[in-house]
């Protein structure tokens, strides 16, 4: 067994994970019609708890179907409580030692006009996003109370605690925009924009006082467009991290006890969401985004880190023998090298892999038993993207022949895509 610093537990409030690889939240649009798990649900975290991680944090999960992006996505009402009690219990059998914290979201502007509605916080709307109804302290006031009614029903069902998801362009990031620029409770100076995620926490540990359930957030700390989280003002792309620093500071204050560092949004800069090998350079930048949390927070409070997928066994091509990288050797620029370096270094406590937990749930066991060779490595296709943006059924199109089923199906209904975002 690995002695390596990836391998060695960590203590998340007053749970301990038995190491620091962690499944970062990937929807997969195969919910029933009434939001409870599937058995493609099923089958996917029952491999994912066999595959030994420290910590799964469970897909987007949504507490009320107004506002959704996802057709078939997990839910968390209280018709699902049952099933989801029946769910979690099972992935605890199956590995009771895995830290499970499903994810809540609301997804606001973002959300399918097909089947739901669109919804935003700025008068002038965010460009794409003009068939969005402008919203203000009363729509917002329910958003809060979705968000602590699926945090208390995580609790309800056995989950270790939750992500409360403030990345990625759902509604807390929207929010949290510089692009939030107008005068109102929750918009304008950054001390009314940072109180929704505050009043959001508060909120939800009075629901839920247990402390060993933990609290944490999804946070994308740049978002790289002008006007959204992490630039200098609503009409400025220039990188200013200052509210991004305080809002970590402030929500650890008021019961955050972990993070996991995001960037990007895939509604309009998906490459610096998860790095592809066009732009492989970017997943550089994630290690200072999650530096730059953990020197801002006390060491008790865990960094979580994301883009680590891109960088697989090392060998890592845009085509034929082009290599993504330059400057760097394959076996100092893999999953293993970075994981280890970037923990031993101090710049985050624990990474997370997301398509690569689609290309092998097992990931985790294998790398732990140095068994690498074995593993089935992402070729970072992102076939898996293009299945979740057409609400597809989504999985690894390169090693799972159901899902290349899907894709082919997928690309036979719709012809594709022609532009890759969310």
């Amino acid at each position: 067994m690995s002695q390596e610093a990836l391998f060695s537990p960590i203590k998340i409030g007053s749970k301990t994970a038995p190491n620091r690889i962690v499944i970062n939240s990937m929807e997969c649009c195969d919910a029933l019609d009434n939001g409870d798990p599937s058995p493609k649900t099923y089958e996917r975290y029952e491999n994912l708890f066999k595959g030994q991680p420290g910590v799964i944090i469970g897909e987007a999960i949504t507490p009320q179907y107004d506002h959704i992006s996802r057709e078939h996505q997990l839910s968390i009402k209280e018709h699902n409580v049952p099933a989801l009690k029946k769910f979690v219990a099972h992935l605890k059998e199956i590995n009771p030692d895995v830290i499970y914290m499903p994810q809540v979201t609301h997804s606001g502007e973002i959300s399918h006009p097909r089947f739901s509605s669109r919804i935003r916080v700025t008068e002038e709307p965010l460009p794409g996003y003009e068939n969005s109804t402008l919203v203000r302290e009363k729509e917002i006031e329910q958003v809060i109370q979705d968000y602590v009614d699926g945090a208390r029903r995580c609790y309800e069902i056995g989950a270790d605690g939750v992500d409360l998801k403030l990345c990625h362009g759902y509604l807390g990031t929207q929010i949290l925009r510089p692009y939030n620029k107008d005068n109102w409770k929750y918009g304008g100076a950054w001390e009314n924009r940072r109180q929704f995620a505050i009043d959001v926490y508060d909120r939800v540990r009075e629901a839920v006082p247990d402390e060993n359930f933990l609290i944490g957030s999804k946070i994308s700390v740049y978002e790289g467009f002008p006007g959204g989280v992490g630039t200098l003002n609503a009409n400025s792309a220039c990188m200013d991290l200052t509210e991004t620093i305080d809002l970590v500071q402030q929500l650890e204050k008021h019961g955050m006890q972990w993070v996991l560092q995001s960037a990007g949004s895939p509604s309009h800069t998906l490459d610096l969401a998860h790095p592809d090998k066009k732009s492989a350079d970017y997943a550089y930048m994630h290690f200072y985004f999650q530096k730059v949390l953990r020197d801002a927070l006390k060491p008790e409070t865990v960094v979580m880190g994301s883009g680590y997928t891109i960088y697989r066994d090392g060998n890592v091509k845009v085509g034929g023998n082009k290599k993504a990288f330059q400057a760097v050797l394959p076996e100092n620029n893999s999953v293993r090298f970075w994981g280890n370096k970037n923990i031993n270094d101090g710049v985050v406590d624990a990474i997370s892999i997301g398509r690569q937990s689609f290309a092998d749930q097992f990931t985790p066991q294998k790398m732990m038993e140095n068994r690498d060779k074995e593993i089935k490595w992402c070729t970072l296709c992102d076939h898996c993207v293009e299945l979740l943006i057409q609400q597809y059924n989504v999985g690894c199109a390169t090693y799972d022949k159901r899902y290349t089923e899907i894709y082919k199906q997928m690309v036979k209904e719709t012809g594709g895509i022609n532009e890759k975002h969310t």
